[in-house]
């Protein structure tokens, strides 16, 4: 795909956290290393430098460990404390879980991060929503992705309507996704199918009739 391509926002995503595991630890020691240049920063130099570094080498071994199914993963997780770098790890280990088949334990985890950033937020409530529909937790994910227009967060909260048997309000939620949603993003087809199961028409296909 080429670097101008529109991209869905799960592809957006994705891209973000590959980009981040990727440079997140050269970035952070870039900035680091750059403050550490400017003249008068003896105590930058001797304390968060240091800290700093240590932490996004920790990250580091987080995320090793969590490629190498070590079962203290979750453990060293926890050593992270409550920032970036812990936020994006657990994502890590969640979609590992769920890849492994332990959806229960990738909720566990997704339910424990406390992403201060918005756009991260986001990211982790509709992984969350998708795991607790999976669960017959329907009535839930609604409730997690209350007030949230993004067409992920449409198209997962209409799947959860629909499997609490309300085509009606799947309906709505899967036509507002698709009216939000870039109309070259390969995720369209996936939504119009959706929509037409829950008695919907696609816009195109009402101009086409």
């Amino acid at each position: 795909m080429a670097i101008d391509d529109p991209l869905d926002e799960h592809e957006q995503s994705e891209r973000v956290l590959a980009w981040l595991r990727e440079n997140g630890v050269g970035l952070v020691g870039g900035i680091v290393l750059g403050l550490a240049a400017i003249g008068g920063w003896k105590w930058w130099q001797q304390h968060d430098y240091q800290q700093s570094l240590a932490h996004a080498d920790q990250y580091q071994s987080v995320l090793t460990a969590i490629e190498a199914d070590d079962p203290q993963a979750a453990v060293k997780l926890g050593q992270l404390g409550e920032d970036i770098y812990a936020d994006l790890a657990a994502l890590e280990l969640a979609a590992k879980q769920v890849n492994a088949g332990k959806n229960d334990d990738a909720i566990k985890t997704l339910r424990a991060i406390q992403a201060s950033d918005p756009a991260l937020a986001d990211i982790v409530n509709q992984r969350l929503a998708r795991l607790l529909v999976g669960a017959g937790q329907a009535d839930d994910a609604i409730k997690l992705l209350d007030g949230s227009d993004t067409p992920s967060a449409l198209e997962v909260r209409g799947d959860a309507q629909y499997t609490l048997g309300q085509a009606d309000k799947a309906r709505e939620a899967y036509s507002q996704a698709l009216t939000n949603l870039d109309v070259a993003s390969p995720r369209r087809r996936i939504l119009e199918l959706k929509l037409i199961e829950v008695g919907g028409m696609p816009a195109t296909t009402e101009a086409q009739s």
